[in-house]
């Protein structure tokens, strides 16, 4: 499908005709087309199509409307972004939905569709460094997207509204931007309901206003976050506020049908938040929280920035393992999804270490138990390596985790448990509210701990096939 802009007043002269191609046409001249397009995919090796070339996102700012009666979704996405390089075009992720119109610094852009990509071409180009705002407006029933594993994200619909989850790609079925996790950006995420129901989002709630039988909320998160921990989550919410005993606020929103269940919830999230803290290194972000739904509305929980979605009310290894994502996949994000492991192996480790700390296995027993006969009950454990998922539909396997998570410890053996804390703290500080992948990850350790020999780590563990020798 292509749609353009409304073109300005028609240039009569045949020699602006014969330059159309290169020159802007907005009534009174305009300046050359310059540059190249941008690629349409950053070329993951699972996602080759996620993200896009040319550009860096700096902001979001998305004015949304939703019923819940229809799955109608009213959508004004206004991005600010930085250009790498001089752009002809450049392209957006966006999954169904329909555009009713793109301006680039509040000029009418031409575009067109092609499957997950929405190509905006500016009147004039954009320089390479200048900065720039393209606004969307979009509209139409957002979908969900099957994952190569079937698991499913984008929009899903609740029976009192919907909730959206993006991991690794779902976040473009609901707003258009450049959907991969090597581009964070700031968030304000207004969002029009009806009234009675809650629109909650990542950060902290702003204002809240209502007028007319809706109320809009507005949502605002201001250090860097990947597409793919953005949520919305609309429906009919318990609140529950608190604080850690360092001050940071707690906001947890909870189904009513399960308010009885979760009550331990609230009282939980600080005290691993606390605990955290201590083991990986202050908190990254300005709140904490969750987001408890009903079993059923999703298949699976997600680490969304500031607040984990749970499908149902979690046990206390759950969260512990969602809110270490907060500082190992959310704050420190990989370059691409191969680098899967340096979000699930960290978060798996740390309910080990919780149990450690809290009366249960210690960290050598889990991993004693798991060499010894754990594929009695993780039947893939040892099919690859962590570094190295056989596809796109087992980056949430087995041995990207329970692996994962064994690479560290055989670390933590190598180093001593001192310096293994220090190793978690400071890979948290290193790469805070940045990426990093694997061999930033192994260049880290070697340089923190010189004299001590990985080798048998990165080629056994890491990267190697089948079961390593236990060393």
């Amino acid at each position: 499908m292509s749609r353009s802009a409304p073109l300005a007043p028609t240039c009569t002269s045949l020699v602006l005709v014969l330059v159309l191609a290169l020159t802007a046409c907005d009534g009174g001249g305009g300046g050359a087309v310059h540059g190249s397009p941008g690629a349409s995919g950053v070329r993951d090796p699972y996602f080759p199509k996620a993200g896009n070339g040319g550009y860096d996102v700096t902001h979001y700012d998305l004015d949304l409307a939703y019923e819940p009666d229809t799955g109608r979704l009213t959508g004004t996405a206004t991005i600010s972004a930085r250009a790498t390089q001089d752009l002809s075009a450049f392209d957006l992720d966006l999954k169904g939905l329909d555009v009713d119109g793109v301006t680039v610094d509040g000029k009418g852009a031409r575009w067109n569709r092609a499957g997950q990509e929405l190509t905006v071409r500016p009147h004039a180009g954009v320089d390479e460094d200048a900065t720039f705002r393209v606004t969307v407006r979009y509209h139409g029933t957002p979908g969900t997207i099957t994952d190569p594993d079937g698991s499913e994200e984008g929009w899903l619909r609740t029976a009192d509204g919907a909730l959206s989850l993006g991991e690794p790609t779902g976040s473009m079925a609901w707003f258009p931007g450049n959907h991969h996790p090597s581009d964070k950006a700031s968030y304000e995420v207004t969002v029009t309901v009806p009234k009675g129901l809650r629109a909650v989002s990542n950060g902290e709630l702003v204002s809240e206003r209502s007028t007319g039988g809706r109320t809009a909320f507005t949502w605002r998160a201001t250090e860097p976050m990947a597409s793919h921990v953005a949520t919305l989550a609309v429906g009919d919410y318990d609140i529950r506020r608190s604080t850690t005993a360092g001050g940071l606020p707690v906001y947890v929103a909870v189904d009513p049908t399960l308010a009885g269940a979760s009550r331990k919830v609230p009282a939980e999230i600080p005290e691993i938040i606390d605990w955290a803290a201590d083991v990986f290194g202050p908190y990254p972000f300005s709140s904490t929280g969750a987001i408890v739904d009903r079993d059923g509305d999703a298949g699976y929980a997600l680490e969304t920035q500031n607040r984990p979605v749970f499908p149902g009310v979690p046990d206390t290894d759950l969260l512990v393992h969602e809110l270490a994502h907060q500082w190992y996949g959310n704050s420190v994000t990989p370059k691409t999804w191969r680098d899967m492991w340096l979000n699930e192996g960290f978060a798996t480790y740390a309910e080990w270490l919780w149990q450690e700390e809290h009366g249960g296995d210690s960290a050598q027993e889990t991993f004693d138990a798991l060499y010894d006969h754990g594929d009695r009950t993780y039947e893939d454990l040892w099919s690859f390596p962590p570094a190295k998922p056989t596809s796109a539909a087992h980056l949430s396997g087995t041995p990207v985790y329970q692996r994962g998570a064994m690479v560290l410890h055989k670390i933590r053996q190598t180093v001593g448990d001192t310096a293994f804390r220090a190793l978690l703290r400071g890979w948290a500080t290193a790469h805070r509210h940045g990426n990093a992948d694997t061999a930033d990850f192994t260049a880290y350790v070697e340089k923190q701990a010189p004299g001590k020999d990985f080798d048998a780590v990165w080629a056994d563990w890491l990267y190697g096939d089948g079961k390593p020798a236990r060393g």
